[in-house]
């Protein structure tokens, strides 16, 4: 599968293309500080499968890519959303369908209000929408204040898991243990929790990355300004929202908002999907991911 560095400033960004080089182009982008393995090789697949090239990248300050000290190399949300572009660049994709999750969705809503020319579709996963104070939720979680735009918070039980990751692991599979356990209070209750895949993607992730230190510049970067929030609904991009019904970070109704200020935008909320991609959803997500991208195609 061919691989790139792309050059950035005084960075570089690993990234990958997988799938013929003449199908549309899927480009997925990861969560805050994941790399590109958050996207499974198994679910790459079967994007593949149906014709499409996929690409996907390590975030800067993640995986493969540079690592840099952020008091060195300050940088913001917006800048990680340009960074996408410079992918894009660099593999000769002039547009794309949008896959991102998490902060990967925050991305892909930046993307539209300010390259919307290089996307054919979005697919915003798991995400809040960019008049969302999520942040400030984090800290309204803690606190027990409510948040101001009556959506619900994320869950205080998970927010501390992922605050433990400031705690270095003494061991390799201590360090597995805490992931995995991130990644079962992530996905709810309602599906069995696969362990075994989980625990055999992060030590991809941590094989892949050379190194099993836990990133986190990203919570440092700058938020998106919470005015750009009103400039979606000049959006004309064609997007699917997908929600998880048990996600704990981004409860149901934030998928509905997303959709509701987009003017091409629509929900799907998908039964027993917590904050991730668990193995036994996987065909789901992607058949939901590739009918909306054949839509959008078939309709020009």
């Amino acid at each position: 599968m061919p691989e790139k560095f792309v050059a950035l400033g005084g960075r570089s960004l690993w990234s990958q293309s997988i799938g013929p080089d003449q199908g549309e182009t899927i480009l997925l982008v990861a969560g805050a500080n994941a790399s590109a393995l958050m996207w499974p090789d198994e679910f790459v697949d079967l994007l593949v499968s149906q014709g499409y090239r996929v690409i996907r990248y390590d975030h800067r300050d993640t995986g493969r890519s540079t690592f840099m000290a952020f008091d060195q190399d300050p940088y913001t949300v917006e800048d990680l959303a340009a960074d996408a572009v410079s992918i894009l660049d660099a593999w000769e994709a002039d547009k794309v369908h949008f896959v991102g999750l998490s902060i990967g969705a925050t991305l892909g809503q930046v993307l539209a209000l300010d390259y919307p020319g290089r996307l054919m579709s979005l697919t915003l996963m798991c995400g809040a929408a960019l008049d969302v104070d999520f942040v400030g939720n984090i800290a309204r979680a803690f606190s027990g204040e409510s948040s101001p735009d009556g959506l619900p918070l994320p869950n205080k039980e998970v927010l501390e898991a992922l605050a433990a990751r400031a705690i270095p692991s003494g061991s390799m599979e201590e360090e597995l243990d805490r992931r995995v356990n991130e990644w079962r209070l992530l996905s709810g209750d309602r599906l069995e929790f696969d362990e075994s895949d989980f625990r055999l993607r992060e030590q991809c992730c941590i094989d892949h990355a050379g190194t099993w230190a836990q990133p986190g510049n990203h919570a440092m970067a700058t938020p998106v300004s919470l005015r750009r929030g009103q400039e979606l609904s000049k959006v004309g991009v064609p997007a699917l929202v997908i929600q998880g019904s048990e996600d704990p970070l981004n409860p149901p109704p934030h998928g509905k908002h997303i959709a509701n200020l987009l003017p091409n935008g629509w929900l799907v909320e998908i039964d027993g999907l917590g904050h991730c991609l668990p193995k036994a959803l996987l065909p789901r997500i992607a058949d939901e991911i590739a009918n909306h991208a054949a839509g959008v195609i078939k309709a020009l």
